[in-house]
């Protein structure tokens, strides 16, 4: 029967290239599984991290084994490239970090053992991510498995599966399973089992054993409501005799989608509105527990969402089987992202091959995900031709479920590569990169009545917040924890009046790494989360979609890192679930309100005040006090750049452009022109790989065009210093205004 050993204790990790016969030879550091050599330098900017070969090496002796059995290794995520040797044979390379892949090293076994892994996670033109926001960590960083098989068993070698497929149709009250596995060797049967329900044996032709099991009384995975699932066993048998076994749970839910009404589950609609979620932590990187993983989900759990977008490539199998378990709706995708390359396509088809084989039985995913923001540098036919590869190839080896892309902002609604996939989203950051809050209604608006038969959703939005930074003014590009809960208030109210978008999904529910992001304070992180990168603290926006999401009663006084107040009065905003709050200071009731999730004070400020919200039984405090300036530890440096734009110094000449004009006015000057370029690229290098090679489209450039440099250079959240701004007004005063 078979046999799973995990083996991450008890590893060498050699942080060079010393090459397969070197690596019990030469100095290295004892490891244990799950690991990454970017855990520290993947984190803390400067785009400077080790991208390059490591080595791990194991010694073990020959396990116990009968005569034809066979031994893998199962290897669950190894980023990016892995060779793996046994005895100083070579058996087996990978490309792609984020999937599950198994070595056969039978005919290599000794009684004693040297295995030697390389990992690889430098840059190339062949094997996605290249580029993309966020840090691509090196290592062996999920477990790895011994498995030992008879030598006829459920197939190991088929693109990391199981070797089992389950897939179920609803018929009114029953349903009918179908079940179906892949056989390596002679075997004469296979039995099928779903507890509770029934057995059924059927004969093994060709490799294949195929049969079904009616369920009279179906009982529904129903998302969140009741996330049931069934357990399915399919036992090998040969000579009367159970020579191996394999398992899955598995759900039964009819799922579909309405162009007015969006995602519809068991025949209802059932509104999507959720998270993305990377998967890394500070200082673990990419090699987290499962400990972890729990935590995760349950904070997801804790803001009411039901479904969440798995970016930007597979996760783990154990965070898989959590979502099937909660009853969160899924959006599972492979890192083809950002730039497409030509050399890339036969990886692309692997990992979505991988994807798909790996997961397929899981109720949780509704879609496959093609790519994100692919088109970032442009649309090609080299490209086209790659998607529609890939679509194909998603509809032949899974025909229940659709495909799905995360298009750029920037894309056209009307480019044919929007239209590819069976249901269209688009990742939106209007109020936050370009443009104006209400830049995301109106592009919604524009899509459905221009394509009002097309399933459209929202893939990301989201505004990034650093807790460190407060003000009692929020605006665009400040970082502030309060212009973040500004940018998702109108997010939420957007969507109630749109309920066509299949689903949505906050960019991101935890920050997490970029290591070549330089701005809002800190490097190296992208800080759009809702929960800071380590899941210590959750930001007042967090608390919004609670009140919206979850039915858990609670309340929350937003600002609790905003205890310096420099103003007269003073803004008390609070979230709750109850529609009824009572604000007391310093013990004292202030006013009692009655509201929807979003109740607002103001508050006369005289020394401290001991600020406290009660509705039902729950409440919550905060302490503040009035001080005579500004707290410069709540501005971001060069922030306060806007202070000075009505200085008299400022000069704004007659006749001659500064940054108080308009974008496109000045380009029509050449010089003008130039000028603000120059500007571009700096700013964009400051916000790592995916800036710098970014297209603009037409409606991008209409849109940042009528902005004015003030706004652009405020919206960009510390990326242009003061000193730049200095230079570049006096640049642009010595540039004569042109006439139309």
């Amino acid at each position: 029967m078979r046999k799973s050993i995990l083996i991450n204790e008890d590893w060498k990790f050699v942080k060079e290239n010393v090459g397969a016969e070197k690596v019990f030879a030469t100095q290295g550091e004892k490891i244990n599984i799950p690991h990454t050599w970017n855990a520290i330098d993947g984190q803390d900017g400067g785009n400077d991290y080790y991208r390059g070969t490591c080595w791990y090496g194991k010694t073990f002796n020959k396990p116990e084994i009968n005569n034809g059995d066979q031994v893998y290794l199962e290897f669950r995520g190894a980023n990016s490239s892995a060779e793996v040797w046994m005895n100083n044979t070579k058996l087996s390379t990978h490309d792609g970090g984020y999937s599950t892949f198994r070595v056969n090293i039978t005919e290599v076994l000794k009684d004693e053992n040297e295995l030697v892994v390389s990992v690889d996670n430098s840059p190339n033109d062949r094997v996605y991510p290249q580029k993309a926001d966020f840090t691509f960590y090196g290592g062996i960083y999920r477990d790895v498995y011994m498995v030992i098989v008879a030598n006829s068993h459920f197939d190991m070698d088929y693109y990391g599966g199981s070797g089992l497929i389950i897939t179920s149709e609803i018929n009114e009250k029953s349903a009918k399973v179908d079940l179906k596995s892949y056989v390596t060797g002679e075997a004469d049967t296979v039995r099928y089992t779903i507890n509770g329900v029934g057995t059924k044996e059927v004969p093994v032709v060709d490799g294949v054993a195929s049969g079904s099991i009616e369920i009279p009384e179906v009982h529904l995975w129903d998302g969140m409501v009741d996330p049931y699932l069934y357990e399915a066993k399919a036992e090998l048998i040969k000579n009367e005799n159970v020579i191996d076994q394999v398992d899955s749970r598995f759900g039964c839910k009819t799922f579909s989608f309405d162009k007015d009404k969006g995602f519809i589950l068991n025949g209802r609609p059932y509104h999507l509105r959720g998270v993305s979620r990377h998967q890394d932590r500070r200082g673990v990187g990419n090699a987290i527990t499962r400990e972890m993983m729990i935590e995760d989900i349950e904070i997801i759990k804790e803001i009411g969402a039901n479904t969440i977008r798995l970016a930007h490539y597979q996760h783990d199998q154990y965070f898989y089987d959590l979502c099937d378990e909660y009853g969160m709706i899924v959006w599972a995708e492979i890192p083809y992202i950002t730039e497409h390359m030509p050399n890339g396509r036969e990886n692309t088809i692997t990992q979505l091959t991988e994807l798909i084989v790996q997961n397929v039985n899981h109720p949780s995913i509704i879609c496959w995900g093609l790519s994100n923001e692919i088109t970032v540098t442009g649309v090609t036919d080299d490209l086209m031709e790659n998607h529609r590869i890939l679509n194909d190839l998603a509809h032949s080896l899974d025909s229940t479920r659709p495909t799905t892309m995360a298009h750029v902002f920037m894309l056209e609604i009307d480019e044919p590569l929007v239209s590819l996939p069976d249901i269209m989203s688009y990742n939106l950051y209007y109020g936050w990169y370009l443009g104006n809050l209400t830049d995301n209604d109106k592009f919604f608006d524009d899509f459905h009545k221009k394509y009002p038969d097309k399933i459209i959703g929202l893939a990301e939005y989201g505004a990034d917040a650093n807790p460190r930074l407060q003000t009692p003014t929020p605006e665009k590009g400040d970082y502030t924890e309060q212009y973040q809960t500004v940018y998702h208030e109108h997010m939420l109210n957007m969507f109630k009046d749109r309920p066509y978008l299949w689903a949505t999904h906050v960019w991101n529910m935890f920050d997490f790494a970029a290591d070549g992001r330089d701005e809002g304070g800190e490097n190296g992180i992208n800080q759009k989360g809702l929960v800071t990168f380590d899941r210590k603290y959750k930001k007042d926006a967090f608390y919004l979609y609670k009140a919206h999401w979850s039915n858990a009663p609670f309340v929350h006084l937003c600002g609790r890192k905003y205890v310096d107040r420099h103003e007269e009065e003073t803004e008390i905003k609070v979230y709750s679930s109850y529609d009824s709050v009572e604000l007391y200071n310093n013990g004292e009731l202030v006013e009692k309100q009655s509201g929807n999730k979003v109740f607002m004070f103001t508050l006369k400020l005289q020394d401290e005040h001991r600020i406290e919200v009660k509705a039902g039984n729950c409440s919550d405090e905060i302490t503040i006090r009035k001080v005579s300036a500004k707290n410069k530890d709540y501005v971001l440096e060069g922030r306060d750049v806007i202070n000075w734009f009505d200085d008299p110094e400022m000069n704004q000449p007659e006749g001659y452009y500064s940054i108080k004009d308009v974008m496109a006015d000045i380009r029509k000057s050449p010089k003008g022109a130039e000028i603000l370029d120059n500007m571009m690229n700096y700013a964009k290098s400051k916000r790592g790989d995916v800036a710098k090679n970014v297209k603009q489209s037409e409606s991008m450039a209409r849109i940042m065009n009528a902005m004015t440099v003030e706004a652009l250079i405020k919206q960009a959240g510390g990326s242009i210093p003061e000193s730049m701004v200095i230079e570049i007004n006096k640049a642009l005063n010595k540039v004569k205004k042109v006439n139309d």
